[in-house]
């Protein structure tokens, strides 16, 4: 085996793998340039700060229902169909985003929009789980976010500088034709996925959750605890960031690029020692930081405090590829992609009232929803460290 054989299979790159992580790659080019913006631009149309929190609700929502019936697609369709049909509800989504003459129609559009992001996932961890084995999974899972956040860090400059040039409205709106050429783009990459069709296990979902490992059970209760930490602040850092602390939209977006690319660059040393020492510490560090990020947002009082926080915010991702090979390692394989999407089904439903919380703690004193997200975040990261025995963690 060749030094390029050998590097393409330690990095975890496989045809199948790269191609729907490349598609995840384009999309995700284009909808960072004005994701992070979305609270603002809602404001800019007469939102309120509860509708904003609402607007996060209904994310995670969508993010819930959509998860399941993503996995039953892509085990019964195959990879490829359930991709196509994802992207092209998305690409509905932008262009009802393209053309809301106020906030309400958002909603509408968010409920297209959200197919690729959580009908999508379980296809993607079931693309990975199908064709990689089991000590390669975590190092795939790592390639595939960081073709996910490399565009977290490049897209939101722009986004931010585009809508410094043409104001918040137009500056997003160009945003959205812009995603829509590279959602094309995407849809020309998924054509080349090469995966067998699923004949389809036929359990219901009552069968697929019998089938979960007493260990995944552990890893989805904490799970959702620090996702309820994550509901209760993340939409608002961006209104607290700009309305209390007082950075600009386009220094918001460095903030964003700072975050992401601290992400990155954690990815590949830290899989590759988890691989070595275990998956635990690297969960638990994951959790860790996912409670001192909203604290350090309110402990900032300016941009280089910000800065810090945004650090501590990419550091949430240094356990996540061994969290998600976990996953994939607990599922059985006629059922990858269900499993995946009922994991993420009964996590984001059981947060879906964290936006909407957050949003009437913020009305009594901005501070108090990143408070009670962090003392949320600490419980689910001790409620890991002692549920989750280290030999299944590996």
């Amino acid at each position: 085996m060749s030094i390029e054989e050998r590097t393409r299979d330690s990095l975890g790159f496989e045809r199948n793998v790269t191609a729907a992580s490349g598609a995840v790659f384009l999309v995700g080019l284009g909808e960072e340039l004005w994701k992070k913006f979305l609270p603002k631009y809602l404001e800019s149309l007469g939102a309120s700060v509860a509708a904003v929190g609402l607007f996060g609700t209904a994310e995670d929502f969508f993010d819930a229902i959509y998860q399941y019936p993503g996995g039953w697609l892509a085990d019964h369709w195959g990879r490829r169909r359930a991709f196509l049909i994802f992207l092209a509800a998305a690409i509905a989504g932008y262009f009802i985003y393209l053309s809301s003459p106020s906030w309400p129609y958002l909603f509408l559009g968010l409920a297209f929009v959200m197919a690729w992001q959580a009908m999508g996932s379980p296809a993607m961890f079931a693309t990975i789980g199908d064709t990689l084995p089991r000590d390669r999974r975590a190092m795939g899972f790592t390639i595939q976010s960081m073709l996910k956040r490399i565009p977290m860090v490049i897209s939101p400059l722009v986004g931010g500088l585009m809508i410094g040039a043409l104001g918040l409205q137009k500056g997003i709106r160009a945003g959205l034709v812009i995603t829509l050429v590279l959602a094309a783009c995407a849809a020309l990459l998924l054509f080349s996925l090469r995966l067998p069709t699923s004949a389809g296990d036929t359990a219901k979902i009552i069968g697929v959750w019998n089938s979960f490992h007493p260990t995944l059970k552990r890893l989805l209760a904490s799970d959702i605890v620090i996702r309820m930490c994550e509901g209760l602040a993340d939409i608002f850092v961006v209104l607290y960031a700009t309305n209390i602390i007082g950075v600009t939209i386009p220094e918001y977006g460095v903030l964003v690029a700072i975050q992401l690319m601290t992400a990155i660059l954690i990815y590949v040393p830290s899989t590759k020692i988890a691989g070595r020492v275990g998956r635990k510490p690297f969960v638990i560090a994951t959790f860790f930081c996912f409670a001192m990020y909203p604290i350090a947002a309110i402990l900032a009082h300016n941009f280089g405090g910000l800065v810090v926080a945004f650090i501590v915010g990419g550091l949430r991702e240094i356990g996540e590829p061994s969290r998600k090979a976990m996953i994939v390692d607990f599922a059985e394989q006629q059922l990858r992609a269900r499993t995946v999407g009922l994991y993420y089904l009964v996590r984001s439903l059981s947060i879906t009232p964290a936006s909407v919380i957050g949003g009437l703690l913020w009305k009594v004193r901005p501070e108090i929803p990143f408070v009670a997200a962090g003392l949320i975040g600490f419980a689910g990261t001790l409620l890991f460290a002692i549920t989750v025995d280290e030999q299944h963690a590996a």
